[in-house]
């Protein structure tokens, strides 16, 4: 079984650009409004012969009420609680906020190992800017700009030496793929939910609450189907948020 990554943070820290960076392909959505992610994102890659899951998740709230912002916590906890290790992110434009304390808390207490990354570091200037983050006493932060790019690959050098190598590649998925469309409020994410006897996508009676596509695993009758959940469709016409453009 392959190990499992966390990417963790507050919101809008670019957990989303790191993870479509990391597994090479734009899955996650990505855009300047925070909360863009609710649901967690899987992905199985490689790094120098060593495979793993990443699992991108949405922007982490401690003790928030809103009603996504809750939801999107519940998906978090969950995400670290599957992990070998986490990558706690943080940002190096804004420097230590403190929704990063509280984050920074409860991964403590988690036991698992923290990977404290620094994003946005997209200058050698910018690098003197990472030593404020060694206040949260997570150890030695590493710099990265997801965006550019940058320290991407001494990034993974770090997060994956303790995983074990491969043996053998794995062969092509033809694994049957079933997505689930609709359009928005009919039920898609509680009739995904109800198969897989878990709350693998977030449900609320607010329109427009799934907003990328989330494969889960489904297994009937000794054989495993890809399960997709998609975002509700809509008119082109009707859609005003460019969010909503990208989701559908």
């Amino acid at each position: 079984m392959p190990h499992i990554l966390a990417i963790v943070g507050r919101p809008n820290v670019g957990k989303s650009t790191l993870f479509n960076r990391i597994i090479g392909a734009k899955k996650a959505i990505v855009h300047d409004d925070p909360g863009v992610t609710r649901d967690r994102h899987y992905a199985t890659t490689e790094w120098a012969g060593r495979q793993f899951t990443v699992i991108d998740t949405g922007g982490y709230v401690p003790n928030s009420r809103e009603v996504f912002e809750s939801a999107i916590r519940e998906q978090a906890e969950i995400a670290i609680n599957e992990a070998h290790a986490v990558v706690f992110m943080v940002d190096s434009t804004t420097g230590i906020t403190p929704l990063d304390e509280e984050i920074a808390d409860i991964l403590r207490k988690s036991k698992k190992k923290i990977h404290l990354v620094v994003n946005k570091v997209d200058s050698f200037k910018r690098e003197f800017d990472t030593a404020q983050f060694y206040e949260l006493g997570l150890g030695e932060p590493i710099s990265i700009s997801a965006l550019a790019g940058r320290k991407i690959g001494d990034f993974l050098d770090e997060v994956t030496k303790s995983f074990s190598r491969n043996g053998t590649k794995e062969s092509k998925d033809d694994r049957l793929k079933l997505a689930v469309v609709g359009k928005q409020n009919v039920g898609k994410s509680l009739f995904v939910n109800s198969l897989l006897s878990k709350p693998r996508s977030i449900v609320t009676p607010l329109p427009g609450t799934t907003r990328d596509s989330i494969d889960s695993i489904f297994r009937y009758q000794g054989e495993e189907i890809i399960l997709i959940d998609t975002a509700g469709l809509r008119r082109r016409s009707r859609i005003k948020e460019s969010v909503e453009f990208y989701s559908t």
